[in-house]
């Protein structure tokens, strides 16, 4: 299963859920639910963002986990 590494990233950094939803531009709720793994898709444009406010890569931001299977 593929997974965002949002929550990390934001602690790592020292910064919260709210200060990302304003750098973004979405709304408080759409953040929590990418943090929480909640979203099934996430546009590029957002994967664009997510790097640029993060300061990280692709790479950085997705996880795989093989042992965790993917909910369908």
């Amino acid at each position: 299963m593929i997974r965002l590494n949002i929550a990390d990233l934001l602690e790592k950094r020292g910064k919260t859920r709210y200060w990302l939803s304003k750098q973004m531009g979405l709304s408080y709720q759409n953040v929590c639910k990418m943090v929480k793994q909640q979203t099934r898709m996430i546009r590029l444009e957002n994967v664009e963002i997510l790097c640029q406010v993060l300061e990280c890569t692709p790479n950085d931001l997705f996880v795989i986990d093989f042992d965790q299977p993917e909910d369908r």
